[in-house]
């Protein structure tokens, strides 16, 4: 099947022999976002990107990664001015607060009527720029996946051949399946995705439990096999995501 513009990065993925494709469509869709939000667009300068900053913030792991990348410049105009909306809303919460009454019979309640300025700080906690971002990306990739699935038998070959997927990108994709395929296609993708994954979750055991042999200093001399990388992979596996990797930073 010809590729199309929308289907080069989900076959690069495919392609990398990766853990999970989609963990490694998730770290470059990321370092877009990074590079747009501070990279040497200066996209931080525009007032209009900054509104959209300001008004969804951004979460604790984005604002590690931000720090990481490095622009010094960026990271405080897009700090600056998103201070000053917090702290409107800071002032206009605390204006109308009240003080909830509670009675005895409260106290002894585990479900007690939330707190107002509470919930505004986890409102707050919850929305961030790259990840809302990331989500609609994420969303059209899976479109991508199931569209590929149903009309390229060559795509279906790589996936078959594959290494299969972390956990948690797995459990995304059974769900989408529920919406995107049929009832039969539903019966043929399972069949095919569930002996892959059993396959490549022992595959990855295996090469876990050979890491802790080769400790064993009877297996000094023995080859590492594929297990040099196992801990970092496993917890790939499991979890999602490349605990190995540096920060990635501005390319200056």
């Amino acid at each position: 099947m010809k590729e199309q513009l929308y289907t080069i990065p989900l076959n690069d993925a495919v392609n990398a022999g990766d853990e999970c494709p989609f963990c490694f469509i998730e770290r470059s869709v990321e370092q877009d976002l990074l590079d747009f939000v501070l990279g040497s667009g200066s996209s931080y300068m525009e007032a209009d990107i900054r509104d959209m900053t300001d008004k969804a913030g951004f979460c604790r792991q984005h604002f590690q990664k931000m720090f990481d990348y490095g622009n010094t410049l960026g990271n405080a105009w897009i700090l600056k001015t998103h201070y000053k909306k917090v702290i409107g809303e800071m002032k206009n919460e605390f204006a109308r607060f009240k003080p909830a009454k509670t009675t005895l019979k409260d106290k002894f309640r585990k479900a007690a009527e939330a707190n107002p300025i509470a919930a505004w700080v986890r409102e707050r906690e919850s929305s961030c720029y790259i990840c809302d971002h990331f989500a609609d990306t994420y969303a059209r990739y899976m479109d991508t996946f199931f569209y590929l699935w149903k009309q390229d038998e060559d795509f279906r070959k790589k996936i078959r051949e594959g290494r299969g997927f972390c956990l948690h990108h797995f459990g995304d994709l059974c769900e989408a399946a529920d919406s995107r395929l049929s009832n039969q296609a539903k019966e043929d993708f399972y069949s095919t995705v569930f002996p892959l994954m059993e396959q490549n979750m022992d595959r990855m055991y295996e090469d876990v439990a050979w890491m802790i042999e080769k400790f064993d200093h009877t297996n000094i001399g023995a080859d590492w096999k594929n297990s040099r990388d196992a801990i970092q992979r496993g917890m790939q596996k499991l979890k999602g995501g490349y605990p190995a990797d540096k920060p990635y930073k501005m390319n200056k």
